[in-house]
């Protein structure tokens, strides 16, 4: 019984998110400007834009693959708005960008980091690119840090798969968000 009562103690100091092993999305924020209306009248009535982050093509190949996706479409997106859409995709998801990974399964942690190594990894993966006042003054559920920390990494944070749980398990815990607000 005893044994029962510590392994439901010790897994419930893991949090959820680290104990099940599930794909991570990315998270595309709409762009301003005439592009925005041309997502919010042609593309997120039907679908979302999340999911344009899995991909990396210049023009001809972002324009081959709305055609492929919109077939046989009642009303097509008029020349100069696909224009529009198709200069945005370049600039954001073009040959240059590193597309998300289509599939993360974050490996279970059993070793959990203290306030001065998170600090240090921070440092050391985070700081090359940015501030680490980023990091510290931003305010995530544990899901949202992954999804930010497998996008640092796509654009060259060094972090392995366990650097990158056992971080996103503390800034779940020490800079994430109160779930009942």
């Amino acid at each position: 019984m005893s044994v029962l009562v510590a392994g439901l103690a010790c897994a419930a100091l893991v949090p959820a998110s680290a104990q099940v092993g599930r794909a991570q999305r990315p998270k595309v924020t709409p762009p301003q400007g005439p592009v925005r209306q041309v997502l919010f009248s042609h593309c997120t009535s039907c679908h979302g834009i999340d999911d344009y982050a899995y991909n990396a093509l210049d023009r001809a190949g972002w324009n081959a693959y709305l055609t492929s996706k919109h077939r046989g479409m009642e009303v097509p997106i008029p020349a100069a708005e696909r224009d529009l859409l198709l200069d945005w995709l370049v600039e954001r998801f073009g040959p240059g960008a590193k597309p998300f990974p289509r599939a993360y399964v974050p490996p279970e942690i059993t070793t959990f980091l203290s306030d001065d190594d998170a600090d240090a990894l921070i440092r050391r993966a985070c700081a090359s690119c940015h501030g680490v006042e980023r990091v510290n003054d931003g305010r995530h559920s544990a899901e949202s840090w992954r999804v930010i920390s497998i996008d640092m990494r796509e654009r060259g944070a060094r972090l392995t798969d366990t650097e990158l749980e056992r971080l996103v398990e503390w800034l779940g815990r020490v800079k994430g968000t109160n779930d009942n607000q």
